[in-house]
């Protein structure tokens, strides 16, 4: 059944809005080229979309050219702006963008464990409002449409919601309605904080390449996200990647529901590396978390790097017998992923993922080659620790833009 004129164009309008978010200003002769639409087509819907204030003449092509076949077209991009934050048990990263994704403001703020949950909230509501204000996103025409937040713990796939989850601050399930009443009529989307990275990493960092991937996330804890034939596998409770619980060889107890300490976060988790550095004489900062664990990676990796490549043979240094005994438990975790997915890659995500880079890497497909028959390529983060935070604005711009590029009475 062909499709009825109004559709056509919100069809026609959409893979325009696309191709100029995609590949910048365009005339309308090259909307033409690369949409295939007839010339009175693309005249229509570019006088549609100016008129409908989602974009607008910026500049002109060659500077021998002038008239209307010249005229380059552009989304607008202030016509709403987004917030994407990274919540972790210490505090809140923020960033916030126009609809192109132009990063305009960031703000970060620390949150004590002991701070209570009302104050906790507070700040973290305030260093949003601080970064809104620096960028101008406060007027009607630039209002804040779409809230992204990535956050650790379970997301309820039916509800959208953060479930309880045991060593998370309670202040965490507060915020998404603290949000909501500070800031109406923005939408509010939480997502499972390992999930947003996977996403940002397969559309601008190490996988950009791969349908299907794992990402093993390496930082304050440990996580993992499946991407498989190019969507993200969430499971029946929200749960796909909890591999902090995944009972492994080398932990002196298993883990219980409420505590992944007897799981493979106890072989692979910030504390954990760190105790490894200390067996292996390396100087170690006094806070476990995940930025510590990642400059120790890294001092490491510059030791190898300085030519201290013995191997893993007793004569060398203690750097290279650190990543060499990283590897082995980093292994132990990606080959249980393996048996069960054959992802065909595993990114190593995190602080310390990157901080690893393609020694570490390297050092861990080695072991898998050993370990699994399924051949698994391993590759370093592109983002590392930013990830979240670009895979919070992906999500909140492509929602904010499925509604603004839907013509009128087409979107919701």
């Amino acid at each position: 059944m062909p499709a009825s004129p109004s559709t056509a164009r919100a069809i026609n309008d959409r893979l325009a809005l696309r191709l100029l978010q995609q590949e910048g200003p365009l005339t309308a002769g090259q909307l033409k080229q690369l949409t295939g639409l007839s010339r009175p087509t693309v005249a229509d819907l570019v006088d549609r979309l100016t008129a409908s204030g989602l974009i607008t003449v910026v500049g002109e092509s060659g500077a021998r050219r002038r008239g209307p076949n010249a005229r380059l077209y552009g989304i607008v991009a202030d016509r709403a702006h987004l917030a994407a934050l990274d919540v972790r048990t210490g505090g809140v990263l923020v960033l916030v963008s126009d609809l192109l994704g132009r990063v305009l403001a960031e703000a970060s703020v620390p949150i004590g464990g002991d701070t209570r949950t009302g104050p906790a909230v507070e700040q973290a509501v305030a260093a949003v409002e601080r970064a809104l204000k620096e960028a101008g996103a406060t007027g009607a025409r630039g209002r804040l449409h779409t809230v992204g937040i990535g956050a650790p713990g379970l997301i309820d796939p039916a509800t959208g919601d953060l479930r309880d989850s045991a060593g998370l601050p309670a202040w965490h399930r507060s915020l998404v309605a603290a949000l909501q009443d500070r800031l109406p009529g923005a939408r509010v989307t939480v997502e499972n904080e390992t999930n947003l990275a996977a996403l940002a990493e397969q559309r601008e960092g190490a996988a950009r390449d791969r349908d299907t991937f794992v990402l093993l996330w390496l930082g304050h804890g440990v996580g993992a996200a499946v991407v498989l034939d190019g969507t993200l596998r969430r499971g029946a409770s929200g749960g796909t990647g909890e591999i902090g619980f995944l009972p492994v060889p080398g932990t002196d107890a298993l883990p219980a529901a409420g505590d992944c300490g007897g799981g493979f976060h106890s072989l692979a988790g910030a504390a954990a590396i760190l105790t490894l550095a200390a067996r292996h004489a390396l100087p170690v900062p006094s806070a476990p978390d995940g930025t510590g664990a990642a400059d120790v990676v890294r001092a490491a990796v510059a030791e190898v790097a300085g030519g201290h490549r013995a191997g893993a043979a007793a004569g060398a240094a203690p750097g290279e017998r650190f990543l060499h005994a990283l590897a082995d438990r980093v292994a132990v975790g990606a080959a249980s992923v393996v048996a069960v997915l054959d992802p065909g890659c595993v990114v190593l995500g995190g602080e310390v993922g990157q901080a690893g880079g393609a020694v570490l890497a390297g050092l861990v497909e080695e072991r898998l080659r050993r370990m699994s028959p399924l051949l698994t390529e391993v590759r370093a983060s592109g983002l590392g620790g930013t990830a979240v935070l670009r895979g919070a604005l992906l999500t909140a711009r492509e929602r904010a833009q499925d509604e603004l590029f839907a013509p009128p009475g087409h979107g919701g």
